[in-house]
């Protein structure tokens, strides 16, 4: 079987999103054989030779097919055949390396690939898959989840992993109780060491086999969309890791990285992609659209965007015009193919324009991860109540640039590790206090313009920073704090759901109004989230004295309902204040309701 010259010619010039058709090993049927066919791009290399349980590991040369692709075809090769390459370099020497298009790889410490056919499952998903969308408008609040630690069934090595089913059949559940309306799953693309969180890869079309096959990742995709749940992939195209067996000097060239040693390694000891090659941003771009199209992903998270920015992620040192042009080719091109899919910067740079469209000079992504949001917040939060007057510019600055991009609001896995303490632990005071500002926090968080994400175990209010050896803490939920936060999360997210006002204008700015900026009481802040017909207020006092009397200003008289009050007894408060408020006159023309708000607590309240 002939390559398809007009699709190889595509890829090798940089404008291919599906490579993974080309490149792999593809089962199929020539000259009246059922095999495979092996196809791989190793410029660099002298010889190349396939190698496998189908030849006893005896090397069968490969042709070169020009332009630097070799190919061979193996008759009798089936689904689960284990394989590599043998590659002879310019200099003589002689490696065997992994896939870099495998569909499926053996388990760690091994590293072989495994011949994997695509084509045979059958998706139950076509009514979400129809009505999907970018959610700018609905509401979109997102789980972020590493599978080896949600939940683990023992203690063994080999053995302490969920399965991807297994992990359906106990996330998906979990997740609708909660709230939560997607999954985001921490890269699963092939990665050879646990303790890298899936960040370091090796295989860029391979789904992890610590947690089972591309078949039971299918199901569980698949699971969760007929249960009305999405699922994001975070995905790392700026980097991958240096294990000799992968993509680092794949041919005895410098195939994926940079000719120039300068800029071949990252700050974190891996190999940086080199985007200035044609080659490189087909790989990735066909990466991207692979996870979409096979295994019916509703979204993608880049990870380290100010990166593909600017060089090491730092202005001062210059625009990385090569990583610009991958963003804006590579995004376009997604967004052209998969229109419904959304496209997430974990970006941690001012640069304007991040989520316009590229026709209009922008990246191209859809949404992206308000940091300034997420440090400002908790610092705010970490301060003693004495200092929260001079520090107000920290709770009220987000508003101030919130509509300059369209932002996700994460308090994400970063947040949680490495000495930085768990978001509850960061939170000032005694343990009491803690837990009536974290309450406080959540409400913020989520009736404050902007998407939502929360790393597993936030819910729990977990004292204990994340460790990926080990599953969560879900026995604190037999302690009657942290048993009293989770059901008042839980609570909160729901609201967040059933309330428009809180999703349907996020991006509009007629949709939020301050009414009180903490002019009146030092750390006292009301705001007003708004449709075309209808008004939610929130009253947040991060103080830790009370708040008398405090006159909330609001649109008309009438009756206000408390939706919900962090005070309350059930969710660990002191005490709450009356479920029905009546207006009182408030001058001429304005009208108000009396709150009485005990120290470091938030309400929220809605006309009858």
């Amino acid at each position: 079987m002939a390559l398809d010259s007009f699709a190889l010619s595509t890829y090798l010039h940089g404008a291919s999103q599906t490579g993974y058709e080309i490149f792999g090993a593809h089962l199929c049927r020539e000259d009246g054989q059922e095999g495979a066919r092996f196809t791989v791009y190793a410029p660099n290399a002298a010889r190349v030779e396939l190698i496998g349980a189908f030849n006893d590991w005896n090397g069968w040369g490969m042709k070169r097919e020009g332009s630097g692709v070799w190919s061979a075809f193996v008759g009798g090769a089936k689904a689960g055949d284990l394989y590599k390459y043998r590659i002879t370099t310019a200099d003589g020497e002689v490696y065997d390396r992994a896939d870099p298009f495998a569909f499926s790889c053996e388990r760690r410490p091994n590293t072989a690939s495994i011949v994997c056919g695509m084509e045979g499952f059958s998706w139950g998903d076509g009514a979400w898959m129809e009505k999907r969308e970018k959610n700018y408008n609905a509401p979109l609040n997102i789980y972020e989840v590493h599978a080896g630690s949600w939940k683990q069934k023992n203690a063994l090595e080999d053995g302490r992993f969920l399965n991807y089913e297994e992990l359906a059949a106990e996330l998906i559940p979990y997740v609708r109780e909660m709230g939560y309306t997607h999954i985001e799953l921490m890269p699963l693309t092939e990665y050879p060491f646990d303790g890298s969180w899936g960040y370091q890869v090796t295989g860029y079309f391979a789904p992890t086999s610590r947690y089972g096959t591309p078949e039971q990742l299918m199901r569980l995709i698949d699971a969760c969309h007929q249960a009305g749940i999405g699922v994001i992939l975070d995905f790392v195209p700026l980097h991958f890791v240096r294990d000799f067996f992968a993509l680092h000097l794949f041919d005895g060239g410098f195939l994926y990285e940079s000719d120039f040693e300068d800029r071949r390694y990252s700050q974190w000891g891996t190999a940086l992609f080199d985007f200035t090659k044609p080659h490189v941003l087909s790989f990735l771009m066909s990466s991207i659209d692979f996870w979409l199209s096979r295994y019916h992903f509703d979204g993608v998270r880049y990870d380290a965007v100010s990166n593909l920015l600017y060089h090491d992620g730092d202005p001062g040192r210059g625009v990385n015009e090569a990583g610009v042009w991958f963003l804006r080719s590579c995004n376009f091109a997604i967004s052209q193919r998969h229109p419904t899919a959304m496209l997430i910067a974990e970006d941690s740079s001012e640069c304007l324009k991040v989520t316009a469209p590229v026709v209009y000079g922008g990246m191209g992504f859809d949404y992206k991860w308000s940091l300034g949001w997420m440090h400002d917040t908790l610092d705010y939060f970490a301060l003693p109540p004495l200092d929260r007057e001079r520090h107000r510019g920290k709770f009220v600055h987000s508003m101030s640039y919130f509509y300059q991009d369209i932002f996700i609001l994460p308090f994400s896995h970063d947040e949680v590790v490495h000495g930085k303490r768990t978001i509850i632990d960061k939170l000032y005071g005694d343990y009491g206090q803690k837990f009536d500002q974290l309450r406080c926090l959540y409400l913020y968080m989520m009736t404050h313009p902007g998407k939502k994400l929360n790393f597993m175990g936030n819910e729990l209010a977990e004292f204990k920073e994340w460790d990926e050896d080990q599953e969560l803490g879900w026995n604190l939920l037999t302690y009657p704090a942290h048993d009293a936060f989770w059901r008042y999360f839980r609570r909160l997210q729901h609201l967040y759901r059933e309330e428009k006002t809180l999703f349907q204008e996020d991006y509009n700015a007629m949709g939020f109004r301050w009414v009180d900026q903490g002019e009146r009481y030092p750390a006292l802040f009301a705001y007003e989230r708004s449709t075309l017909d209808e008004k939610i207020y929130v009253v947040l006092n991060l103080s830790d004295r009370p708040a008398h009397n405090y006159m909330l200003g609001v649109g008309r008289p009438g009756e206000y309902e408390v939706l919900l009050d962090t005070a309350e007894p059930q969710y660990g408060g002191k005490g709450s204040m009356e479920k029905v408020l009546r207006t009182k006159e408030r001058g001429p023309i304005q009208c108000g309701v009396d709150l009485m708000m005990q120290p470091f607590s938030g309400c929220m309240i809605k006309a009858k």
